[in-house]
């Protein structure tokens, strides 16, 4: 095994035992699993006296501090419809509900404003908007609808999404020769056929998520990569799209390591066969990628 290869795995085993390691695989704990250590939360109207603990003990798992923990909160109860469209927010009731202060509760409101989940206005408040005014291809409104309600069309939207993007990107970055990308590339490939081998799904997970996100990157178009975070997402979050990328099997990584063969060769078209029979790998991605319309 490389000693990148070493590094990733340890590093995915830190991550997922709660422990703090090197670089950005530790953003997410994408070990969990749906529903597993998520506690439903009621609406405030329930009140529930343990719902400020419960919120803590949820988002706690992220290690992002009493300000990430509470975005993590009110994210998943505006997303899953705790939270209705025009529901008033007032940062008193937040702050007492939460056990956190004034400063933690604005600082939270203006992150889900930026998101567009939220909306403050002079003599009105702040309100929870409408699906419609949310950004949508925020990671972590990808991950909170992917866990809600809502999963279901995150599955289909993401898989279309992908479908649109990853092909494409197979294709532009076969004319692009980075030499230290495309050996990148080749180490992820390695990763996840030791992870494979040695049934650690962790480390799988998050050596195909780089090699996606560096995928795209190599593809030189950059409106393109301002989207790789969301493939990663994607990928990274359970309930995520049904594709050759989410299973680690040696049909997909078969498909990886051809795409990277492509790329070597400097072979756009292959590239491009290769991303969709990857994208295709399983039976019922069907339901998820696109039928071609009769024209």
């Amino acid at each position: 095994m490389s000693t990148l290869a070493h590094t990733m795995m340890t590093a995915a085993r830190s991550a997922d035992s709660g422990l703090v390691g090197p670089g950005g695989l530790d953003r997410y704990p994408f070990a969990e699993a749906p529903g597993a250590d998520r506690v439903g939360v009621p609406s405030w109207d329930a009140g529930d006296p343990e719902l400020g603990r419960v919120g803590r003990r949820t988002a706690g798992s992220r290690g992002r501090g009493l300000h990430g923990q509470l975005v993590q909160q009110l994210g998943q109860m505006i997303v899953s419809g705790d939270l209705g469209a025009d529901r008033p927010l007032v940062p008193e009731e937040i702050g007492q509900r939460f056990e956190v202060s004034r400063t933690v509760v604005r600082e939270s409101l203006r992150v889900l404003e930026a998101k567009g989940l939220v909306s403050a206005r002079p003599n009105v408040g702040t309100r929870v908007r409408p699906v419609s005014d949310w950004n949508l291809l925020d990671p972590d409104i990808i991950e909170w609808r992917a866990f809600g309600p809502q999963r279901d069309n995150q599955r289909r939207e993401l898989g279309e999404l992908r479908w649109t993007i990853e092909p494409l990107a197979a294709r532009l970055a076969a004319g692009h020769g980075r030499e230290e990308v495309q050996q990148r590339l080749v180490d992820m490939v390695e990763i996840m056929g030791h992870a494979m081998n040695q049934g650690d799904a962790l480390t799988f997970s998050r050596a195909d998520a780089e090699y996606h996100s560096l995928l795209i990157q190599l593809a030189g178009n950059r409106m393109l990569e301002h989207l790789s975070g969301i493939v990663s997402a994607a990928l990274q979050v359970s309930g995520g799209p049904i594709t050759g990328c989410d299973r680690p099997t040696e049909a997909s990584l078969a498909h990886h390591a051809r795409i990277v063969e492509a790329l070597a060769a400097g072979d756009g078209a292959a590239a491009e066969a290769a991303m969709r029979q990857l994208l295709m790998v399983h039976p019922e991605v069907e339901r998820v990628v696109p039928a071609p319309r009769e024209h």
